[in-house]
């Protein structure tokens, strides 16, 4: 993960680091991680694709998903909002399988619940040059 390029802040530095160890698991593509920062209700949105609902189907795709490249490192820019919901603009640096390298830029939104867990996760990206 690359926090250099950062310049906007707004979360505490208690979510802060909550959020670095969210990313953290995504850019291991460590499942049974990510899977602690989710409620058992949560729901994931992609794009225009129809919302998935259930933390278990969320890392059911997700470990899927993880297989189609080799590597990801999220390049944090911007962070918005409140410690319980929040925008993140990001570069994402995709390691293909193939050995290239393709970078494309992202938007996620994050609702985390009382507890602090992710009740719903929205991203929006472009990832056809990752697949091309």
């Amino acid at each position: 993960m690359k926090t250099e390029n950062l310049k906007i802040n707004q979360l505490s530095p208690q979510a802060y680091e909550w959020y670095l160890g969210y990313l953290e698991a995504i850019d291991n593509k460590n499942i049974q991680q990510y899977g602690a920062y989710l409620a058992d209700d949560c729901v994931m949105y992609q794009n225009n694709n129809e919302p998935i609902a259930g933390k278990a189907i969320i890392l059911e795709g997700l470990f899927h998903y993880w297989q189609t490249f080799k590597g990801l490192t999220h390049d944090l820019l911007n962070l918005y909002g409140t410690d319980s919901s929040f925008v993140l603009e990001a570069l994402n640096h995709y390691q293909r399988h193939d050995g290239e390298a393709v970078t494309v830029r992202a938007v996620a939104i994050t609702e985390r619940d009382e507890s602090g867990l992710v009740i719903s996760f929205r991203f929006y990206t472009d990832t056809t040059p990752v697949f091309a």
